[in-house]
């Protein structure tokens, strides 16, 4: 069973990953600046290439989790559970950048997902694909 902690690490941000510098990529535009005049993207101008990308870090890091969580259950003290939970954290934000996305892009589709009802409809559907 996942906890409320892992959870959080699939649904938001800690602080210490917003604020890592991108010190091996040049700079990419978030699909924010590259969808003009609009405070979110529009889900029909996500390309199918950034859905798969989602759908690849998403995968990745839910299996992390799943794998590192009795890791993290069976930490004795606060500060080896922080350590756990700083790795887990390094090891996510590495394998969302395998995919080709920014951090800022994963939660902007991440954040998609779960207020779009057609584009979580979308995820979900590549979700079960990739399962299969």
């Amino acid at each position: 069973m996942v906890s409320a902690w892992a959870w959080g690490l699939l649904a938001i941000a800690p602080v210490s990953w917003a604020a890592q510098p991108n010190t091996n990529q040049e700079t990419t535009p978030t699909l924010e600046e590259t969808t003009p005049n609009r405070s979110s993207p529009d889900v029909n101008d996500i390309s199918s290439e950034k859905v798969s990308q989602f759908v690849q870090a998403y995968v990745q890091v839910i299996k992390l989790v799943e794998q590192r969580e009795g890791e993290l259950q069976s930490a004795e003290t606060e500060s080896e559970s922080l350590q756990v939970q700083q790795e887990i954290e390094a090891e996510a934000f590495e394998a969302i950048a395998s995919t080709g996305l920014t951090w800022q892009e994963y939660l902007q589709l991440l954040g998609l997902a779960n207020t779009d009802p057609e584009f979580g409809e979308r995820i979900a559907t590549q979700l079960q694909e990739a399962g299969s």
